[in-house]
């Protein structure tokens, strides 16, 4: 039987029994399989596919949505990923205007590589910012900030949430509630039995990404990382919002050095919601 034309082959949704496609797909454009992440953003999130006809997969991305079941207010798209025999034939295209046309009136937010960018581009994303990703064996270098913190308990998780909406401008719940199980580390910063800041570490091949990264101030974001860093042999991997300077200074100055920058971008708002001078990082470039 003659294979199918690429344009002809359907878009559907993705499962966690798709995870090894994923991850193939993963290996096959060069990137690391990071089946760790990928399960969890396909239970976390939504996922779309082409099947491709000989096995595999010929392309997926994964929509992470925050806000209530009554009105989404934002979605997340990462993880945009074509085979690379299927590579420039307008695959990646068809998929991100499937996605475009499913979130509908939803605002849509993503990190784009220099490579990815000029075709989100020609579909509408704006360019409203740049994150910096770090990565690097952490070294202190003499007393810390003040800033008191200690490991998450359950009953912490209330306050996290609410944090987390004042600060991330949407509702995030299916997500933050799944760092418990999803990370090696979830720990807060305290004030006066408030909690002002939190941040985990999870586990990502031999590295430990942080993120999420909310935190009062720089120097409270200073507190946790380092916390992090002490409960850990692996290496570090952040992505730093690049309008937090100090704190890009600090953890280069740490063992962390610069690997790459994305484009932070946007379609149907002209910026992110919530609160940037208090959002350092992201649970992960692919959900925001």
């Amino acid at each position: 039987m003659p294979t199918p034309s690429l344009a002809a082959l359907p878009i559907r949704r993705l499962t966690l029994r798709d995870l090894r496609a994923c991850a193939d797909l993963s290996e096959d454009r060069g990137w690391p399989r990071e089946e760790h992440k990928w399960g969890f953003l396909l239970t976390a999130g939504k996922g779309f596919g082409i099947d491709d006809p000989q096995g595999g997969l010929v392309a997926a991305c994964v929509v992470t949505e925050y806000g209530s079941w009554q009105r989404l207010e934002l979605g997340a798209i990462g993880m945009v990923l074509v085979a690379e025999r299927h590579a420039r034939q307008g695959v990646g295209r068809r998929l991100m205007q499937h996605v475009v046309a499913a979130m509908g009136t939803t605002p849509l937010t993503l990190h784009a590589t220099p490579y990815g960018r000029p075709l989100y581009e020609e579909l509408g994303f704006k360019v409203t910012g740049r994150a910096e990703m770090l990565t690097g064996t952490f070294t202190p270098s003499g007393p810390e900030s003040g800033v008191p913190t200690r490991a998450a308990t359950a009953e912490d998780l209330p306050a996290i949430l609410r944090l987390d909406e004042e600060v991330f401008g949407a509702d995030r719940t299916p997500l933050i509630t799944r760092l418990p199980a999803f990370a090696d580390q979830l720990r807060v910063a305290e004030e006066g039995g408030r909690i002002i800041g939190y941040t985990a570490a999870w586990p990502n091949m031999d590295t430990h990404v942080v993120g999420p990264l909310i935190a009062r101030d720089t120097e409270t974001a200073k507190a946790l990382i380092a916390s992090l860093a002490v409960g850990t042999n692996r290496p570090l991997r952040t992505d730093i919002d690049v309008r937090h300077e100090e704190l890009l200074r600090w953890a280069k100055t740490r063992g962390l050095a610069s690997v790459a920058f994305n484009a932070v971008m946007t379609y149907g708002i002209t910026d992110l919601p919530g609160d940037w001078t208090r959002r350092f990082a992201p649970l992960t470039v692919a959900a925001g």
